[in-house]
């Protein structure tokens, strides 16, 4: 979209009645205040979810794939209606609802959301140029040998379709000294495609998109993120990923490896060998493509206030809604989400040493959200799986999910 349309939108919507109040968007329509607790990872515990034939099936998940612990969110319209941690955070510690753990590619959905209150700001736009004269990163420009990078949006970036390939290895978890080191390798390399015209899934956009954040907001990534995305929506526990056990955020699991891995060099040399998920690769590093930690009941939360419906009030506008989730075809990927039927399905995955995550949400209203500490052999493939355990789970026990919001409660 030109700009001069997308501003003219934007104030149309404006006018038509979202007004801005104190950084968030107030509803359309004029309904009873909700005062949402600011302590939601201590105060959901696992005492206020039993469905205990629906438990045992999840136990039994996790014995058959060795999973250490699970967290598991259900929602809907916008109630929390389930949220229960399984197995162990740590060797002792039970799993709870408000455990945080590693999110892995569902951080991407998350910096779509920093990209898009920028937009709604006009402080970018999704066709912005990323390097060349006019664009946002252009202080890298001396490094680029190949024109295509001119060519790169904000969109490109959002969709996988800038052009970069992780074939010979994904930059962004390869062993680079720096930062300056990793954007000097990575942008001296000619293109993959020319941008817009296929796309391949790149940690490396999703990390320029990170900087993009900084450069434009004038704030580190993570101190955006907070003040624009996750205070609005009343969310306080997410947090940037360490990548040694002594970095875990309070209140974090730890991290586990299916039975059959091997150890692996550190990342950064510090260590010949190590479990992948502690300093195999550089997570902190990351940052928007897969840095963040945070819990299954705040991922929930901030999905009922991104999704376009009450009775959570949205962060976002509803035309953001709309561009976030627009499906195009099956060869696309939506902005930060992976995949967007136009059922109302939709889909965020998330895979990593010691992580696996899954966001679904149905066109009944329901989403489910799990989150587990300990990744499998199938890799980014096992959200298949999860998927298939979400069905069985819907289809034996949605009727018995209890009618409440443990989010007002």
């Amino acid at each position: 979209m030109k700009k001069a349309g997308f501003i003219l939108t934007l104030l149309l919507a404006l006018a038509g009645g979202s007004c801005l109040s104190h950084s968030r968007h107030a509803p359309q329509v004029v309904q009873e205040p909700v005062l949402w607790r600011d302590s939601l990872n201590i105060d959901i515990t696992n005492d206020l979810s039993s469905l205990p034939e629906m438990d045992e099936v999840v136990d039994s998940f996790m014995t058959f794939w060795s999973l250490h612990g699970v967290s598991l969110a259900v929602s809907r319209h916008d109630s929390l209606l389930y949220a229960r941690g399984y197995g162990k955070a740590d060797a002792v510690t039970p799993m709870t609802p408000g455990t945080t753990l590693r999110l892995a590619s569902v951080s991407k959905l998350l910096t779509a959301v920093g990209i898009m209150r920028l937009q709604e700001k006009a402080q970018l736009f999704l066709d912005s140029p990323v390097f060349g004269p006019y664009g946002i990163l252009n202080e890298y420009d001396s490094f680029i040998r190949d024109d295509d990078y001119y060519l790169i949006t904000v969109e490109h970036l959002l969709r996988h379709q800038a052009g970069f390939s992780s074939r010979g290895g994904d930059p962004v978890f390869s062993p680079y000294p720096s930062r300056k080191e990793l954007l000097k390798t990575q942008l001296s390399r000619k293109l993959s495609f020319e941008p817009g015209t296929t796309q391949e899934y790149s940690n490396f956009g999703f990390l320029l998109l990170s900087l993009i954040i900084e450069k434009v907001s004038g704030m580190p990534y993570e101190a955006f993120m907070q003040q624009e995305v996750f205070i609005p929506a009343h969310c306080y526990g997410f947090r940037l990923a360490g990548n040694y056990p002594e970095d875990r955020n309070p209140g974090e699991s730890r991290y586990y490896m299916h039975p059959e891995a091997v150890q692996s060099p550190s990342f950064d040399g510090r260590f010949a060998a190590v479990d992948k998920c502690y300093g195999g690769n550089n997570i902190s590093g990351s940052l928007g493509a897969g840095g963040w930690t945070g819990s299954s009941v705040e991922l929930s939360r901030l999905i009922a206030a991104i999704n376009g419906k009450g009775p959570v009030e949205d962060i976002l506008l509803p035309f953001s809604v709309n561009q976030m989730t627009n499906y195009y075809d099956s060869d696309t990927f939506s902005l930060g989400w992976n995949d967007t039927k136009p059922t109302g399905e939709w889909t965020r995955s998330g895979s990593f040493s010691g992580t696996q995550a899954l966001i679904k949400t149905y066109p009944d209203g329901e989403c489910w959200i799990f989150i587990s500490n300990t990744s499998t052999w199938r890799g980014s493939r096992f959200a298949r799986n999860i998927s298939d355990l979400f069905e069985n789970l819907r289809s034996r026990f949605s009727t018995q999910l209890p009618s409440r919001d443990l989010f007002r409660e």
